[in-house]
């Protein structure tokens, strides 16, 4: 599980870097109904704070069938804090971001070629088959 936390994060950063990335429940909600070919790969992240919000888990479920019936992998992280490291604390605005639903969108007509998303494919391929749907990963400390 070490060795798909850091794919996570070696493919948090480079789909940063090219502009990739879609931070935050109703930005990724929004996304997913406009254009959901463009996503690639699928994060949710809560930690302890979060465990009992209803809402939170209600949009996670829909995200989750989104994901289900588009063909698009999923791992749930249970860090916020160390995503909001990786992503970037703060929006442009300087607010927090919502880390809760992250995804990664190939880039405008083409499709995302990173080895690291490759192994968390492989990785959430070889978890489906043994009936675990959305695993969860572990991202390396600092």
């Amino acid at each position: 599980m070490q060795c798909a936390g850091k794919a996570l994060e070696e493919l948090l950063f480079s789909a940063e870097s090219q502009e990739c990335l879609t931070v935050g429940v109703y930005e990724s909600a929004k996304l997913m109904n406009v254009d959901p070919d463009c996503v690639a790969f699928c994060v949710l992240a809560t930690d302890e704070e979060y465990e009992g919000d209803i809402a939170l888990q209600i949009h996670f479920t829909l995200i989750q069938a989104f994901c289900f019936d588009n063909g698009i992998d999923i791992v749930r992280v249970n860090d916020t804090q160390r995503l909001a490291e990786i992503v970037g604390n703060t929006d442009e605005s300087g607010e927090p971001k919502d880390v809760h639903c992250i995804l990664i969108t190939n880039p405008s007509e083409d499709t995302l070629d990173d080895p690291a998303l490759e192994k968390l494919s492989l990785f959430c391929e070889e978890c489906r088959s043994f009936n675990e749907w959305v695993p969860a990963i572990t991202l390396p400390e600092r």
